[in-house]
């Protein structure tokens, strides 16, 4: 259970930095300098960044100019703690001689590199419908290593498998941008489906897919019965492509496995 532990405090850590990666990416700031309030600029304190608990301890509030401070901070450490811990745990990859084999070693720096560039995706297209270049490029580079690694491991014959899921949805993507001039799709979403095919692989990028257009069309539908969107309203896609892909990574070969059964 301590490892456990000591993943999700990293996490934590992580997911403070991914808080930065998310508000100064989209305002094309440098990502170096001093964290600051984001109301009266104040500089803060090593104390006003421990994770979660700063925000508990100053009860949600800016210590100088005492505005509320955004949810989103202790929610993105969180997730971000509970998601390594749960790719740790639930994919068994401290069981398989993770310390001393190097490749196992890499395979797991790449998950949880993706699952932060994930939340990072998440966060920047909900809050400034943008998908930045410095995040999804560096995914797609890690889906590969992720894929070259699992396939000198497993030493797969389908090696073509990630390269084909991920040029077809790229693809289909970039037909439908063309189609619809960016209105209905950007092309941010067309480089998220490359990534998301070369880590997914096939069969696994249908589903990812498909839970992606199921749940973007009913909460579109529902925002729309609730007056919040237009018909044609722009919805942020990646919000959806993301946690489909994180569901396809834990339960992907289940949900295959499930829809065969039924067919």
């Amino acid at each position: 259970m301590l490892k456990y532990f000591f993943i999700f405090l990293l996490g934590l850590c992580i997911g403070s930095f991914l808080n930065v990666l998310i508000d100064r990416l989209s305002k094309r700031e440098s990502i170096l300098g001093r964290s600051y309030c984001p109301y009266c600029k104040r500089t803060l304190r090593w104390y006003e960044l421990i994770p979660v608990l700063s925000f508990v301890f100053l009860r949600g509030r800016c210590r100088g100019c005492k505005k509320r401070i955004s949810l989103q901070y202790p929610l993105v450490e969180l997730t971000t703690g509970v998601l390594f811990t749960a790719t740790v745990y639930y994919l068994n990859l401290t069981d398989k001689g993770l310390v001393f084999d190097i490749s196992h070693l890499i395979s797991l720096v790449c998950l949880l590199f993706i699952i932060s560039c994930l939340i990072v995706i998440f966060m920047t297209d909900l809050k400034y419908m943008i998908v930045p270049d410095e995040i999804i490029y560096p995914a797609i580079v890690s889906g590969i290593v992720y894929q070259v690694i699992n396939w000198r491991m497993a030493r797969l014959e389908n090696w073509y498998y990630p390269l084909l899921a991920g040029v077809v949805p790229f693809l289909f993507f970039l037909f439908l941008v063309l189609v619809t001039k960016g209105k209905g799709m950007g092309f941010g979403d067309v480089k998220i489906a490359l990534f998301m095919g070369i880590f997914l692989s096939w069969p696994n990028i249908l589903v990812a897919l498909s839970l992606a257009f199921f749940s973007g069309a009913i909460i579109g539908l529902i925002l729309v019965a609730l007056k919040k969107k237009g018909l044609k309203s722009e919805i942020p896609f990646a919000c959806f492509l993301a946690p489909a892909t994180l569901v396809t990574l834990f339960w992907g070969e289940q949900i295959v496995e499930w829809y065969l059964g039924i067919i």
